[in-house]
């Protein structure tokens, strides 16, 4: 069995389950208090409404909201195979658990892709009827929000990471959940120390209050600097993807 073949069974494995129906929820929640609550300031004459939209919608979005639903997709993608044993099936067949963790994290960063194109979509509807509602004439600047969209997905893929690896280590959907959810909540205050770069819960976060500097300093990209960032978080990435991979099945195969 190849690769693709095996990832085909994955996303088959999770057609039918209620993943796809909860990517809509925290971006429904965070776009239409965020908005409604700062559509009301706008006059006519109001400039940059969509970034400060896109900030007051985002902020809570990044730190919190997202890595909440990113940890209740990973147990329920990991639930499909500890329910029934199917994961004592899955390693019956002719493929490496290796190939068989990967696959399963390529359906993760899908449902993350997935969650970041409902986030921008939801967001632009909101936007385009408060601006109307508020008669702002501002065009929509789609190339900005793809912009900061996708860097909410690139920022969240090493959390991702390490949310599928404590996924996998703690069998117990609890013990998984309540250790993601305690390393997500101290995100923001993480995010206001030096070491921040060494945590991946805030990097979507930080990505974003680097926004609201630019934003309020009227300047574009000074806060948020890729070097050393990007290498550290390749870094990270690498780490937590590996342990995952390497761990995943392993006391099943035992």
């Amino acid at each position: 069995m190849n690769f693709l073949e095996l990832l085909k069974i994955e996303f088959m494995k999770v057609r039918r389950s209620k993943i796809i129906p909860l990517l809509f929820i925290a971006p429904l929640l965070v776009v239409a208090s965020g908005v409604a609550s700062l559509s009301r300031y706008f006059t006519p004459e109001y400039t940059n409404a969509w970034p400060a939209m896109f900030i007051q919608s985002a902020l809570v979005y990044a730190y919190y909201l997202l890595p909440f639903s990113m940890i209740v997709v990973c147990v329920m993608i990991a639930g499909r195979e500890t329910a029934h044993n199917g994961i004592l099936k899955m390693l019956a067949l002719p493929v490496s658990r290796y190939a068989l963790s990967i696959a399963k994290f390529c359906v993760l960063a899908f449902f993350l892709f997935m969650e970041m194109a409902v986030f921008l979509a939801v967001f632009v509807i909101a936007g385009l009827l408060a601006t109307h509602t508020m008669g702002v004439e501002e065009t929509l600047p789609i190339l900005y929000l793809l912009k900061w969209c996708a860097g909410l997905f690139f920022t969240m893929l090493p959390c991702t990471a390490a949310m599928w690896a404590i996924t996998v280590l703690f069998e117990k959907p609890l013990l998984s959940v309540g250790l993601n959810f305690l390393l997500v909540i101290p995100g923001i205050l993480a995010a206001n120390t030096p070491l921040w770069i060494l945590y991946p819960y805030c990097y979507s976060g930080y990505l974003v209050s680097c926004s609201l500097h630019d934003f309020t300093a009227e300047t574009s990209g000074a806060a948020f600097l890729l070097f050393p960032f990007l290498p550290c978080a390749i870094a990270v990435f690498g780490l937590f993807f590996a342990l995952a991979v390497t761990r995943f099945g392993k006391k099943e195969m035992g």
